[in-house]
């Protein structure tokens, strides 16, 4: 077969004909719990720290999983060997997996919901959307607020498909009549504590040669975060969490008093996914900015030391494959 598949439904079928109902409580509601992963040289990266944050997360929404793990990891590989044989040369994929609690029988006039609906699709991995993270650094720009705490119905560190306030902060960023106005810049939105967090990685900072990561629960709970302790545990980069306030990484006076954590930083990192890990060059918020080093010298060390793990050049990866 020479077209992507996908899986759903308990069915692996063609990538066009996967298709959720219009009452199924994913796309009504929004009830979607997701998962995004990579591969290198066509195998997925990290997939069990991927699939135990999966479980977790829908235990903890209330989605039912039914498939067992050895299940699970059986036909994400099933589709990722067949779908990369459909890439060009240096192509790499990134799965998502996602579950939803599945039809809402209100909406055809019966009482039963459900089953649950599982599903995982394919795409080739984004060089291009990346690459610019590589050759020029990031810019990372605030978006506003999204309260958020430990005690949230849905906190912080669960990862799911309700994204329409980062739809809103991609568009504010780009919008060229608002404030936050900042053209191909990652837009961050704080928590009211000013945890700050972006949609496609985590938010570290470098300060005296450490590197700081929010408190736990604070932030999505990143698999490529988790990744940079293991690096800098290996490497004897000092590694801890804080309750950082990011709020001043933007050189804005926006916190009293400020995080002193935050006004020493030399470096930001962000670690996603689908890029690994990035440094930030200038974080703004409106008019105002303030400029990091990039590349820095503990972000050079820890993409090596990643492109070490993986046997693989991240930053060659990107800037060279069309």
């Amino acid at each position: 077969m020479s077209s992507p598949l996908a899986y759903l439904h308990g069915k692996i079928v063609p990538f066009a004909e996967a298709a959720l109902p219009l009452h199924d409580a994913g796309f009504v509601s929004g009830a979607t719990v997701v998962d995004n992963a990579r591969t290198f040289r066509h195998k997925l990266f990290r997939w069990p720290d991927h699939l135990a944050r999966f479980r977790r997360d829908c235990q903890t929404c209330y989605v039912p999983l039914e498939m067992s793990d050895e299940q699970l990891t059986a036909t994400a590989e099933e589709l990722v060997s067949h779908n990369a044989r459909l890439l060009p040369p240096g192509g790499e994929l990134q799965l998502v997996t996602f579950a939803t609690p599945g039809p809402l029988g209100v909406y055809l006039g019966e009482s039963a919901n459900g089953p649950p609906t599982l599903g995982m699709v394919t795409y080739p991995l984004p060089f291009g959307r990346y690459r610019r993270f590589f050759t020029e650094g990031v810019t990372l720009a605030s978006a506003g607020f999204q309260s958020s705490n430990l005690a949230d119905v849905l906190p912080p560190e669960i990862k799911h498909r309700s994204r329409l306030f980062w739809y809103v902060a991609e568009k504010r960023v780009s919008d060229p009549v608002c404030e936050d106005h900042c053209p191909g810049a990652v837009p961050v939105v704080f928590s009211q504590n000013g945890v700050g967090d972006t949609a496609i990685g985590g938010i570290l900072v470098v300060v005296n040669g450490a590197v700081i990561r929010p408190d736990c629960g604070t932030a999505l709970d990143s698999v490529s975060v988790k990744v940079v302790g293991e690096l800098c545990e290996s490497l004897g980069v000092p590694f801890h969490y804080a309750p950082l306030d990011m709020r001043g990484l933007t050189g804005r006076k926006q916190h009293t008093p400020p995080d002193p954590t935050v006004t020493h930083a030399r470096e930001i990192l962000l670690a996603g996914s689908g890029f690994c890990l990035a440094g930030a060059k200038r974080f703004v918020s409106g008019k105002h900015g303030r400029d990091y080093e990039w590349p820095g010298p503990v972000f050079r060390k820890l993409l090596a030391a990643w492109s070490d793990l993986v046997g693989v050049d991240i930053k060659k990866s990107f800037t060279d494959t069309p």
